[in-house]
């Protein structure tokens, strides 16, 4: 029997080469202060630690970027999203930024943000790789919600709530400035995302995900088997010969360790089940991208250091950090 074919290691972004793209963005939902999650982050010293403990020589523009130039004189609510036209534009931009990073051979590292910026990200990704590889993304999208509601099954119009549907084409729009411009050299498929952590799931969601066969892994699943038969579970269905983006929202963790995000829900995910997620996505050698979201150090006071703490260790496990 002849084994899967394998992506050439030098097609693979070198693990010392890393692009950083810092999103001050809260546009996607509600709640001010998820804009300074990347200057938050920074300032506790994460880039200074990729390239001091992890070798890693990191490309960086040294802005947190924040769009206001993009901000439409007038952005009524369409669809039922609210800020379309803000959150198209921007995610545009993110995901010219990242595709740039990506197609020149680099590792990726998106500091969000809330979870709309993933719509950039990932099309990003997906894009470089279409063109550097001729194959397709495959997700692994870490979070207590599953992010996949369609305009029209959202309660809340929040477009956090809504990339994977616009990401995976369940949800399109032909006008150019609100969100037209994804293409499908930017989607992915609905069998190449798995999801690890979910607890807090839309009605309409549960159906898109059962009507479309989607693969996740919920915290029962997680209480049940453990988290390193659920990594390997997903990581199989996934495959070998994959390339990955992680995309971590860190309230997929418990707010015992993450309580400064928008929207925390108990019952998740601890620390370190976290980065051991992130170190088995390590592991594969096959990470080509990794986004950090929905840190907002302005709803804790008292628990922001830790949140952002958890973030940084969350980014260094799945850019190589281990233990021993």
């Amino acid at each position: 029997m002849t084994s899967a074919p394998q992506i050439q290691p030098k097609f693979l972004p070198s693990r010392h080469d890393l692009g950083v793209v810092a999103v001050g963005f809260s546009g996607g939902q509600p709640k001010a202060g998820v804009d300074a999650a990347p200057m938050a982050l920074i300032e506790a010293g994460l880039i200074q630690q990729l390239e001091q403990d992890l070798d890693m020589k990191v490309t960086y523009d040294g802005q947190v970027h924040n769009y206001t130039e993009k901000i439409p004189s007038e952005d009524p609510t369409y669809r039922n999203m609210k800020q379309p036209k803000f959150v198209s534009a921007v995610t545009e931009e993110v995901s010219d930024q990242v595709y740039k990073h990506a197609k020149d051979g680099k590792l990726v590292l998106t500091l969000g943000g809330d979870h709309s910026i993933a719509i950039g990200t990932i099309s990003g990704t997906a894009k470089a790789i279409r063109e550097r590889l001729g194959r397709e993304l495959a997700v692994i999208w870490v979070d207590a919600h599953a992010d996949i509601n369609t305009p029209e099954t959202s309660d809340s119009g929040n477009i956090h709530g809504m990339p994977v549907a616009f990401l995976t084409g369940l949800a399109t729009e032909e006008r150019e400035d609100i969100f037209g411009w994804i293409k499908p050299h930017h989607r992915i498929s609905t069998k190449k995302i798995v999801y690890i952590g979910l607890r807090d799931i839309d009605r309409g969601e549960k159906k898109i995900l059962k009507d479309h066969g989607i693969k996740a892994f919920s915290m029962h699943d997680i209480d049940r088997h453990g988290i390193g038969k659920v990594m390997d579970m997903a990581l199989g269905w996934i495959g070998s010969d994959t390339p990955i983006h992680l995309s971590f929202d860190v309230d997929a963790l418990d707010p015992m360790w993450a309580p400064s995000t928008g929207t925390p829900v108990r019952g998740g995910l601890t620390l370190r089940e976290g980065d051991f997620i992130a170190e088995c996505v390590a592991e594969t050698g096959s990470l080509i991208a990794l986004d950090l979201v929905e840190v907002n150090p302005s709803l804790d006071e008292h628990g922001a250091s830790d949140t952002v703490r958890a973030g940084c260790s969350i980014v260094r496990c799945a850019l190589g950090d281990t233990l021993l």
